[in-house]
């Protein structure tokens, strides 16, 4: 713990629940405030021992990003997800022990392995878009997260097979659901550890039990076949790695690091690509100069890579970086105690003026040319040694999506206002999930 008298950046003047309330049901809406109020470094504590200090300096990024992990521990910083992701999860480990993990999990999401994915993503995609309604409006949400589910599926476990897939799938959404909404997710932080008949929590941990005991399950049955470990998927090539020492992972770390791919390597992409869509439908110059990109002979990916990042920028997917001090640091003038979480606000650094002229409006031609924003200036995956394993898959899965999409459809607005954020388990959606209506590709 940290001295009380300990001198940090100012605190919006809230009790706990405030804070805690205002950052589960209107995050976007809170950050901007506590900003507005405090300015660029201020001082949240939404629950008794945890004290976040929240900044939008790039300085304070880079500090973060290059300082030593033994006294910046990320581990520490993400344990409001050890619920859902559970202790051995490479998310929530640090030292030595996050380094053997992160070095075991690497292999599958580099290079040529992971760009052998892209035909299961296409196939997964265009078979998902030809099922889109033509003749309403609906929400897109639903089917991104149907789109990368399969694929985080299919390239994780191996399973072609769709009743495969839905007999863990399923479990799984099931415990997504339980914190899919601001008020679950406001239920369940009060009721935490309660296992009253009525309690949020207990439903969540029921629903979280039965879908570890398909994993256990999946797990065993892989260890016992001869053959598990030569498959082309990620989990047979977890199963076959070893550590340094020759050490493989354990039941339950295969079980943390499967339900931290699966969650992390499924639910944020869905959001991503619905905020993609929602941004494209409210912005017809950027759609338009996407499809014609698109429909060039000599079509390259530039303007769609730039589309790619200005959605990360302007509506990033999770709201912060987070570090748990193990020793006195100084950030802008501040000399932080140890204990004190210092976190970056991906969203409210992504939104500085000085860094992204007009930063409210959606304009890719911002990574196009020798000035695109650097390192410490976006962020959506992190950085430095705890950088996003699943970065370079995201963006590539994002991208095939939306080819596979603009090759047949042309989305377009269903109201003029653009959709508000909301809370869901780990990620900032679109509030009315994304909706569109589509048109023929060829369409006006």
């Amino acid at each position: 713990m940290y001295s009380s008298g300990a001198q940090l950046p100012p605190r919006p003047d809230l009790s706990r629940f405030q804070m805690s309330a205002g950052f589960m049901l209107t995050p976007t809406r809170f950050l901007r405030s506590c900003q507005r109020r405090c300015g660029d470094y201020f001082t949240l504590m939404p629950q008794p021992g945890r004290t976040l200090v929240i900044t939008s300096d790039p300085a304070a990024v880079k500090q973060v990003f290059t300082g030593d992990p033994d006294v910046l521990h990320a581990g520490a910083g993400n344990i409001p997800l050890e619920p859902l992701l559970g202790p051995s999860s490479v998310l929530l480990l640090d030292g030595s022990e996050h380094l053997r993990q992160r070095r075991l999990l690497l292999p599958p999401f580099h290079g040529e392995r992971m760009r052998g994915y892209g035909a299961v993503m296409d196939e997964v995609a265009e078979r998902h878009v030809a099922a889109w309604p033509r003749d309403r409006s609906f929400p897109l949400l639903p089917s991104m997260q149907a789109i990368t589910l399969e694929v985080i599926m299919r390239a994780v476990f191996g399973f072609e097979d769709a009743e495969r897939r839905e007999r863990i799938g399923a479990p799984l959404r099931r415990v997504l659901d339980a914190v899919g909404t601001r008020t679950r997710v406001l239920a369940l932080a009060l009721t935490a550890g309660r296992q009253g008949p009525l309690s949020p929590w207990r439903r969540f941990a029921a629903a979280r039990a039965r879908a570890d005991e398909l994993l256990y399950e999946e797990i065993r049955a892989r260890r016992s076949d001869p053959d598990a470990e030569r498959g082309e998927d990620v989990f047979s090539l977890l199963l076959a790695a070893r550590d340094e020492d020759g050490r493989g992972m354990s039941e339950d770390e295969l079980r943390d690091e499967l339900m931290t791919l699966l969650v992390a390597g499924h639910e944020t992409t869905a959001t991503a690509l619905a905020w993609a869509f929602e941004r494209l439908t409210r912005n017809p110059r950027v759609l338009a100069e996407l499809i014609s990109e698109q429909r060039s002979a000599d079509a390259g990916e530039e303007y769609l890579d730039a589309v790619v990042k200005e959605t990360l920028r302007l509506r990033p997917v999770v709201p912060a970086v987070v570090r748990r001090l193990q020793a006195p640091m100084e950030f802008g003038g501040w000399e932080l105690p140890a204990g004190v979480n210092i976190a970056p606000s991906i969203f409210l650094l992504h939104r500085r003026a000085d860094l992204y002229p007009s930063p409210e409006e959606f304009r890719p031609e911002r990574f196009l040319g020798d000035d695109a924003p650097g390192t410490y200036e976006w962020i959506p995956f992190g950085g430095g040694v705890r950088r996003c394993l699943g970065a370079s898959f995201a963006m590539f899965e994002m991208k095939a999506v939306l080819r596979a999409a603009l090759r047949t459809v042309r989305p377009r607005v269903t109201s003029a206002r653009g959709e508000g954020t909301t809370r869901r388990a780990i990620t900032f959606t679109p509030s009315g999930g994304a909706k569109v209506r589509l048109d023929p590709a060829g369409a006006a």
